[in-house]
């Protein structure tokens, strides 16, 4: 990412820096967000010695670093010792673990290079858990009744706009629960991991945002759906879906 990084801080005149977090699974989830915490907190509190304005600092990351990115912004809501965040960027984040059955997901479920095993895979690698359960939790028998009705009013596919749905789309039947599998997938509940679920006393604090979305990507509807809930509190947000984007694009 340094190449990157560096013509971020070049075409907008920035100081970027990178957080180089441990990885799993020498590292095990959470260590991840508390690195990039960590060091954002650092950072926010020493931003002058750097000729950083305390008042413009953005977090941004893409793909799995969305979701970092994200959770990071969470966490910083209620913090009275360092500044307020100026925006949160999030490109093409994971956003939620509660529903593979998205528009998104039905459309692009085989578009390399994120094809929706391989998310859920990841997952499980990423919190250290067998993956032999990976079918059964593209169904969601990970998600039991109460959650799912929690959960409903901001994952329902009837928040995303139906022009998302014209490449096709049919509603899924909730899958049974299976106490095994909400054991396997109890991390997937966590804000931390799922930033999309977090609390609206959270989201409704939450800065302004940008988020960037591609048309042929599964995470798609994680990025619409979190534009809703930001908006529906207030938060402005500007969103970019790339037609002819794909996962990785950036």
């Amino acid at each position: 990412y340094e190449r990157t990084c560096r013509y971020f801080a070049r075409e907008t005149n920035s100081v970027v820096v990178s957080v180089g977090y441990r990885l799993a699974p020498e590292y095990p989830y959470p260590t991840q967000f508390e690195d990039c915490l960590a060091a954002t907190i650092h950072f926010m509190k020493t931003a002058q010695d750097y000729d950083v304005d305390p008042a413009r600092i953005v977090v941004s990351g893409d793909s799995s670093g969305g979701t970092l990115c994200a959770a990071v912004a969470q966490a910083l809501v209620n913090r009275r010792d360092v500044p307020k965040l100026r925006a949160q960027v999030l490109i093409y984040p994971f956003l939620q673990a509660v529903d593979f059955n998205l528009p998104s997901y039905q459309q692009n479920g085989g578009v390399p290079v994120l094809i929706k095993e391989r998310v859920v895979s990841l997952g499980l690698k990423y919190v250290n858990k067998d993956l032999s359960a990976i079918n059964s939790l593209l169904q969601g028998y990970q998600v039991p009744a109460d959650l799912r009705q929690k959960y409903q009013k901001w994952l329902s596919p009837d928040n995303i706009p139906q022009e998302y749905k014209r490449r096709g789309y049919t509603p899924a039947t909730p899958s049974p629960h299976s106490e095994e599998f909400c054991a396997l997938a109890k991390p997937f509940f966590e804000p931390i991991f799922s930033p999309l679920i977090c609390e609206d006393s959270v989201i409704s604090q939450l800065p302004e945002t940008f988020i960037l979305t591609c048309e042929y990507d599964v995470l798609r509807d994680d990025g619409l759906l979190y534009k809703k809930r930001l908006e529906d509190h207030g938060i402005k947000v500007t969103l970019c879906n790339l037609e002819e984007g794909f996962h990785g694009t950036l």
